[in-house]
């Protein structure tokens, strides 16, 4: 084949990400300075795709309901305040080394039913690489392309009780890094997400609080092969709990304080045993490889190679915080922690949101607090609309 592609930052950039994996698994030297991160494909279903959740330091499983609900807790919908409802978020990614890697993200939910217990909810999600120019061995140009990772998904959520309510989530995924090479092939995959929330009301002195509770299975599912079935990689499935505490301070103020703890089922890469011979790290690799997807939820709860330790590592929590003024107008902040072993995401973010009564719209800045990330100055941006809100404009 004489045809290569023009490795650039952006696409030396689309390399790391398809193919990291590979490089853990097969480069002893990563083990032995314990770097260990666990390998996923389709990377950015684990990216936030909202200014709101983002603006605290990725939060949403219990945080109050809103329009954006559906990547965090599609179950939390029959609570929201409204009956119709859609949004477009923003993210451009890595914007400190290329400026054409950006996430699209649309949503909405639809309140039926009696008492308007039910809802259908749905979200597309387009992750786009940017340009990358394909050339020939003579460095003669041949084409362009566009590697992308899409997802669409489904969700239908029913309060359960007054304070409880349940969701189930269908998704379809594909992702297309085609090259003009037999080699890379489009990978298409399938999952779906398991949710609940609760909410509740408590006394805190003479101010009524309202307290949530909320958890997210997401993305149980099929692998997805990029070569044409020769081989292929785990989703990450992910299991996300939360809770949250709204406090009103008077009339028109409040605050609410919200934790996320976040642990991604998926089997945890085995370490190279002292003078492992080239057949058993075949073996060693071949039996990652082999794991399926339901063994893999079950086995990533005990299998790190350093034990319970390796296993806290794997657990990534953030804190935040959100201020509320009339219902109208937020400030946000919160603190997002991954091991430095896992991935070394660690950054702060700021936020801040203006809502009415037809749209409300939400940035989200982050900071990273770990050296040389390439996650550092991300900025995201987006906007809800309320059908019901519209509708009373128009009349």
């Amino acid at each position: 084949n004489n045809i290569y592609r023009s490795m650039q930052s952006k696409s030396s950039f689309f390399t790391t990400v398809c193919f990291l994996s590979l490089f853990i698994l097969f480069s002893d030297k990563a083990f032995a300075q314990q770097y260990n991160p666990i390998p996923v494909a389709m990377p950015s279903l684990q990216i936030a795709p909202d200014a709101r959740g983002g603006g605290m330091g990725d939060i949403g499983a219990a945080s109050m309901p809103d329009v954006y609900s559906q990547y965090w807790n599609a179950a939390k919908y029959p609570f929201i305040s409204g009956s119709t409802g859609f949004s477009i978020s923003y993210t451009p990614w890595l914007s400190k080394l290329v400026n054409d890697i950006d996430l699209v993200y649309l949503t909405g939910f639809w309140k039926f039913g009696n008492e308007n217990l039910n809802a259908i909810s749905t979200s597309l999600r387009y992750f786009s690489l940017g340009d990358v120019d394909v050339f020939d061995q003579n460095t003669d140009y041949v084409m362009a392309v566009s590697p992308h990772e899409f997802a669409f998904d489904v969700a239908y959520s029913r309060k359960l009780s007054e304070t409880f309510s349940g969701a189930v989530t269908l998704r379809y995924i594909r992702a297309d890094y085609s090259s003009g090479s037999d080699d890379v092939t489009p990978g298409n995959a399938f999952s779906a997400d398991i949710s609940g929330y609760n909410e509740t009301y408590l006394n805190l002195g003479q101010s009524e609080a309202l307290l949530g509770f909320g958890f997210n299975i997401s993305n149980i599912g099929t692998k997805i092969s990029y070569d044409g079935g020769n081989t292929s990689m785990f989703l990450p499935a992910n299991l996300r709990v939360g809770t949250s505490l709204g406090l009103p301070v008077d009339d028109k103020n409040s605050f609410s304080f919200s934790v996320d703890v976040n642990k991604l089922l998926v089997p945890t890469p085995q370490l190279p045993a002292e003078g492992e011979s080239e057949e058993e790290r075949t073996k060693r690799v071949q039996k990652y490889a082999d794991t399926s997807p339901v063994a893999g939820i079950f086995n990533s709860f005990g299998d790190a190679p350093g034990g319970f330790k390796e296993e806290m590592q794997e657990v990534i929590w953030s804190l935040g915080v959100e201020y509320s003024y009339d219902n109208r107008f937020s400030l946000r902040t919160g603190y997002y922690h991954e091991s430095e072993y896992k991935g070394n995401r660690r950054y702060m973010a700021f936020g801040a949101g203006f809502k009415m009564n037809a749209f409300q719209i939400d940035a989200a800045y982050l900071v990273s607090t770990a050296q040389s990330n390439p996650l550092d100055q991300t900025l995201r941006l987006s906007l809800g609309f309320d059908i019901d809100g519209i509708k009373q404009l128009l009349r």
